[in-house]
């Protein structure tokens, strides 16, 4: 073989090599996408099968459309929640109903660890919850809100995506036919003793089938605590600033 005919075939052995080892890192659209960031488990095999990385983004909005408030969105989050308030603060902010911190503690979690925030403008509230995402104050943060416009979507979005943060947009299901810049979105409805659950939007192929999880397959570390079926926040109103430990704050 001539020095020329060796060059080519060595430089043709390189290029294939390097084409080989950039397979990985190639996306395919019928393959999950991989982006091996932090994740929070969500404690329920069959829904972290169905999640990029296997869970719960730690960096990135992910929004929760319900068909109606109370069905279970809390108990689904339970075991991240529990896991992240072992040593990060939990912020709930603008959420339908006061929080209950008995219930919180009934569930193993530490109550003093749980923020909650309630403010008089929507304005108000987005702020709260931006300047969350920016400090890194706390490990989740829960955000409720029944209209937000595109441009403060794409800045909670940006936040998140700089910050070691769970974050949740629980929002109305009208909401899925809209443009939304979140990677994650899950459209959940009401099952016997747990939800359905429909992955409107994630990184990777779509899903095509509706999940059902059960909350009593929740994988949760073992608690001497006795077990509730109740939600952990009820429909009492309340003004005050402290409740059983919880802190809150009023904007």
């Amino acid at each position: 073989m001539s020095a020329s005919a060796g060059g080519v075939a060595a430089a043709l052995a390189s290029s294939l090599d390097s084409h080989s080892s950039l397979n990985r890192f190639i996306w395919r659209a019928d393959q999950m996408s991989k982006h091996h960031a932090a994740v929070a488990r969500s404690g329920y095999p069959r829904l972290d099968q169905e999640l990029p990385d296997g869970g719960w983004p730690r960096s990135a909005l992910i929004e929760l459309l319900l068909q109606q408030g109370g069905i279970g969105e809390i108990r689904l989050l339970r075991p991240a929640l529990k896991e992240i308030t072992k040593e990060r603060r939990v912020a709930l902010v603008q959420p339908p109903h006061l929080p209950q911190a008995a219930a919180w503690l009934s569930w193993g979690m530490q109550a003093e660890r749980l923020l909650w925030i309630k403010t008089a403008r929507t304005a108000d509230a987005l702020w709260a919850a931006e300047q969350i995402l920016r400090n890194g104050s706390c490990g989740a943060l829960l955000l409720w809100q029944n209209q937000v416009r595109s441009e403060s979507l794409r800045r909670l979005h940006l936040a998140a995506q700089n910050a070691d943060t769970a974050f949740w947009m629980v929002r109305p299901l009208a909401a899925m036919h809209e443009a939304s810049p979140a990677p994650l979105r899950l459209a959940l409805k009401p099952a016997l003793r747990g939800l359905h659950i429909e992955i409107v939007k994630r990184r990777g192929a779509h899903c095509d089938d509706i999940l059902t999880v059960s909350f009593d397959d929740a994988v949760a570390a073992p608690s001497n605590i006795s077990k509730i079926n109740h939600a952990s926040v009820d429909r009492r109103t309340s003004t005050v600033s402290v409740i059983g430990g919880i802190a809150s704050a009023l904007v």
